[in-house]
């Protein structure tokens, strides 16, 4: 898949596209092969459990509100304007502890099935289902800690 030129207008998914994963609202804003860029919205409470892109580097860019980390094994915390850098094989969990909504801006390069796992986990509410979806797309979820 290609780039394509274009505006992907404010508070906008591509398409129209809005998916709900987990109760976390994802809206897609750039894709191409060599990247997939999206727009979140956490509410309190809301986390992805520790997980690791074994074909990707991700990056977030947080607009509003706070995420605690699990970054390599260190918690770290990240503020409105921080951006956090997670290279590709590198174990991570993102958790929204702060008590009010996180709005961030995620990507991920190369882009790899990082899109169709989103597409195919839209609505599903079944977080085994998800896990297996996941290791599906190149997708790691870790065991919870012993």
């Amino acid at each position: 898949m290609n780039e394509t030129a274009g505006i992907t207008p404010a508070g906008e998914g591509l398409g129209g596209i809005v998916w709900n994963i987990l109760g976390q609202t994802y809206k897609p804003r750039q894709h191409s092969a060599t990247s997939f860029a999206f727009d979140t919205l956490f509410p309190p409470g809301a986390f992805v459990p520790p997980h690791i892109h074994p074909t990707q580097d991700e990056y977030i860019h947080i607009f509003e509100g706070a995420f605690e980390l699990m970054l390599d094994g260190q918690t770290l915390h990240a503020k409105a304007g921080d951006l956090i850098r997670m290279p590709m094989g590198l174990p991570h969990g993102i958790f929204n502890k702060s008590g009010a909504p996180v709005r961030a801006l995620f990507w991920v390069a190369p882009s790899r099935k990082l899109y169709e796992l989103f597409s195919r986990i839209h609505n599903v509410t079944d977080p085994e289902t998800v896990v297996r979806i996941s290791t599906e797309c190149e997708v790691d979820f870790l065991p919870p800690p012993a």
